[in-house]
């Protein structure tokens, strides 16, 4: 699975650009003779996977594609591309960034006014996005619009390297973590049919699992994601949110979900009986496609399990691949428990 992780993070495919991931994923898929997919109108892929025994619950499985990166909303006289973000960037994170830029992933930097011309209020202000551009070594509009028009998009630079013993540091871990894990899924034996959905525009609205959801209709849904972690220095008690190495966080509620108690206990219970390491949110924050799915049609029961991120929508997240391994053994025993244990209300 760590070849299927890696590979996916390198991919660019910033929200509403998802079709490097979606062949990635069609092109591992293909080999295989239990399942069938269908492209939905927005993009997503949606995967039918034919298990051992037919269903008694209609179970979707999800992870979102897309990750944050730029558009180009405007061409500067001097060959410098005026940009916004795509999904929630912070523009302190984005400044010296080496990017790639269009389909033919052309080098490119961000680039903020240099410090010395900053007035001492510029200077105490955090950056902002108005003030940043993007410079793709062009020196005037013509070659700039010839490359790079707008509406083009600018990805973070891939960069995926091994840290200290089980970390690894990248772009995209959000949420290609969550695809990795469901790839992995698909590829092993399943007890159950069910239905894997690999969505899109989840970072700028949870758009394409609203479409997939009405679509599948589903009884039950598990959401594969990648939350923030802050266990760093400053951060105390519940401001940690959760902690990297301690395993797969299932949340009780963010701010677009409450999540449904009884999966929610079903989680901590398998993962106490098996040995899995697993934690909850210590805040009410953020969000993912669950709040969509959870609302969809006459309603689906829905949990969360959400890999621990350092620096999460930046270019260089932070994960430990323990809580990866973590997430991967707990996935099929949910599924599984669902299946068999829990009765549709």
């Amino acid at each position: 699975m760590l070849n299927h992780f890696e590979t996916l993070c390198n991919l660019c495919a910033v929200s509403g650009d998802e079709q490097a991931v979606r062949s990635y994923l069609i092109s591992v898929l293909e080999k295989r003779h239990d399942v069938t997919w269908t492209i939905d109108p927005l993009g997503s892929l949606l995967v039918e996977k034919r298990g051992q025994n037919r269903a008694p619950h209609k179970l979707m499985v999800s992870a979102h594609m897309d990750e944050v990166g730029m558009i180009v909303t405007h061409v500067n006289s001097d060959g410098t591309l005026c940009i916004q973000p795509v999904g929630g960037v912070d523009a302190s994170v984005a400044i010296g960034r080496q990017v790639l830029v269009g389909e033919k992933h052309l080098p490119g930097v961000v680039g903020a006014k240099p410090i010395h011309l900053l007035s001492p209020e510029e200077r105490k202000a955090l950056p902002k996005w108005s003030g940043l551009v993007l410079d793709i070594g062009v020196d005037n509009a013509e070659q700039a619009r010839a490359a790079a028009p707008e509406g083009t998009y600018a990805y973070f630079a891939p960069d995926f390297v091994r840290m200290g013993k089980d970390r690894i540091c990248s772009k995209a871990i959000d949420d290609r973590a969550g695809c990795a894990i469901l790839l992995h899924l698909l590829e092993q034996d399943a007890p159950y049919d069910f239905t894997a959905a690999f969505l899109v525009q989840e970072e700028v609205g949870l758009r394409g699992a609203k479409a997939a959801a009405y679509t599948v209709d589903p009884d039950f849904a598990l959401v594969l994601e990648a939350t923030t972690a802050a266990d760093i220095a400053g951060a105390e008690e519940d401001a940690k949110v959760c902690c990297l190495g301690g395993g797969p966080v299932v949340s009780f509620m963010d701010r677009s979900t409450i999540y449904d108690k009884e999966l929610y206990r079903m989680a901590f219970s398998l993962a106490e009986k098996n040995s899995i390491p697993c934690q909850t949110k210590s805040r009410i924050a953020g969000g993912n496609d669950s709040g969509a799915i959870h609302v969809s049609r006459g309603g689906v029961r829905t949990l969360a399990i959400s890999l621990p991120c350092r620096y999460l929508h930046s270019p260089s997240c932070l994960a430990d691949l323990n809580d990866l391994d973590a997430c991967t053994a707990l996935l099929p025993l949910l599924v599984k428990s669902i299946m068999e244990e829990v009765s549709t209300i």
